[in-house]
């Protein structure tokens, strides 16, 4: 082994979970601070729990909360842009009316 580029080995490192000591083991430090391990982490434990780091479940409700509102009004606007606007009376309706009082008029002058 080459001397001076390697890190310096503590064969006694302490490992720290949220301030107590669960665990010595060997590091290139003399101790390590960890948040999660897996003794209390909840995939090992089998507990079921929401860790919110910094609002992130607040985040995504509200990052669904606005997609879904806007999923709705897109559809609502389909459904109005889709729907069946009563027919207009053309010009020649208007004057002569349906084309069956219209044969019937007609049907009276030629009498």
């Amino acid at each position: 082994m080459k001397k001076g580029i390697h890190p310096k080995y503590y064969p006694d490192a302490k490992i720290f979970v949220n301030g107590e000591e669960v665990l010595v083991t060997g590091s290139t430090r003399p101790e390590l601070r960890l948040e999660i391990w897996s003794g209390n982490h909840p995939f090992y434990t089998g507990e079921q729990r929401i860790l919110d780091t910094a609002g992130q479940v607040d985040r995504f409700m509200k990052r669904l909360q606005t997609s879904q509102s806007k999923q709705s009004d897109a559809q609502r606007r389909r459904d109005l842009r889709n729907e069946v606007a009563p027919k207009k009376p053309s010009l020649y309706q208007e004057v002569y009316g349906d084309e069956e009082q219209a044969s019937e008029q007609a049907s009276e002058q030629a009498s």
